[in-house]
């Protein structure tokens, strides 16, 4: 049984305020389900490997493609290396990422010899991987409980969404999850999160308006009281240029210390694959007010340029949690260096199939 618990307005007014538990929701079917279609084979979903595949296309056709068209002209030599690196660049993988590619390159070009494009393909690939590789560190739960996880990001991030895809995720490995929807600045955002909440089966304490860090304090009380084994707590989408709103969510977290002094126990920042390198100005910025300890990359959804995610490996390396590709619940999977690489560099299998 989900639950939708509100805060009276004026607390004052109740002795003993008892939590609103909302009735299950009558789900209306969307109108695309009216329509009655032919009998036909049944569509078989993509596996996480294909649609990690399908949504970093974009940047494979700008790397992997990039370097079959480059290779297809001539062999190895700088001025082939020097359109790799406007390659690099037009994926968004950054200025010192792909000069420490190159570098790397360079070397082993004269050092191994290389001379074909699958030496060179193969030889870059293993460089990315090198990059990548120390921000695959899968987030444990395990060692308290409730285990508090504050989420950050700017507005249309997709903070709030990745959220109830978390909620599904811990579910899933048997942990119990309570929601915190301290995004009280915006009603669409609390109303998002609760339905989310619905979705999974999941408490959300919520408020209408009021103070962002009261409502998380009260969740996690609510949660110590209940037993429940992690906390995802919700904030309003911030700007890292509105200094007076970053010290707000500073304060969110002095909040989730006194009421859980050894949290909060991940500080998780949403980023949106598609704004590139500000994603750079926005790890620093949050960093600095909240102390970043992981990072979730949404939306490589076929439009966004993944080589960001090499940027932030050399510039503000923090743990990449999770990354997203797309809208449904089960889209957003945690970071896997090595699938990560091997989707820029392989086609997509079955591509043109249904999804």
């Amino acid at each position: 049984m989900f639950g939708f618990l509100k805060k009276s307005p004026k607390p004052e007014a109740a002795a003993q305020p008892q939590a609103e538990v909302a009735p299950p929701a009558a789900v209306e079917a969307p109108s695309s389900a009216l329509i009655s279609a032919p009998a036909a084979e049944p569509v078989v979903k993509r596996s996480w490997a294909d649609r990690l595949k399908a949504g970093l296309s974009r940047t494979r056709q700008q790397i992997g493609g990039g370097l079959a068209s480059l290779f297809g002209r001539r062999k190895i030599d700088e001025d082939l290396l020097e359109e790799l690196e406007t390659t690099l660049l037009m994926a968004d993988c950054g200025v010192d990422a792909t000069q420490h590619l190159l570098d790397e390159l360079r070397k082993r070009w004269k050092r191994d010899k290389l001379e074909t494009a699958d030496q060179l393909q193969g030889a870059l690939a293993e460089e990315l991987l090198a990059i990548l590789a120390p921000l695959e560190q899968p987030l444990d739960v395990s060692g308290h409980s409730p285990y508090i996880i504050m989420i950050a990001g700017v507005n249309g991030s997709g903070k709030t969404t990745s959220i109830g895809k978390l909620a599904k995720y811990f579910q899933l490995q048997g942990k119990s999850v309570l929601l915190a929807a301290g995004d009280t600045f915006r009603a669409a955002a609390r109303e998002q999160l609760t339905t989310w909440g619905e979705r999974n089966n999941v408490t959300v304490i919520a408020q209408e308006g009021g103070d962002a860090a009261a409502v998380i304090f009260d969740a996690i009380n609510a949660a110590k009281a209940r037993g429940i084994d992690v906390v995802l707590a919700d904030t309003a989408g911030r700007l890292p240029t509105q200094l007076h709103l970053m010290e707000e969510i500073a304060k969110v977290r002095r909040v989730i210390a006194k009421a859980e002094p050894s949290g909060p126990h991940e500080v998780l920042l949403v980023l949106d694959a598609n704004i590139g390198q500000n994603a750079l100005a926005q790890v620093k910025a949050f960093d600095a007010s909240i102390g970043v300890t992981g990072l979730v990359v949404t939306k490589l959804d076929g439009t966004a340029k993944g080589g960001v995610v090499a940027a932030i490996a050399r510039q503000y390396p923090r743990p990449l949690r999770f990354i997203g590709v797309g809208e449904g619940i089960d889209d957003l999977q945690p970071f896997n260096a090595r699938e990560f690489v091997d989707a820029l560099f392989e086609p997509v299998a079955g591509a043109g199939s249904a999804a």
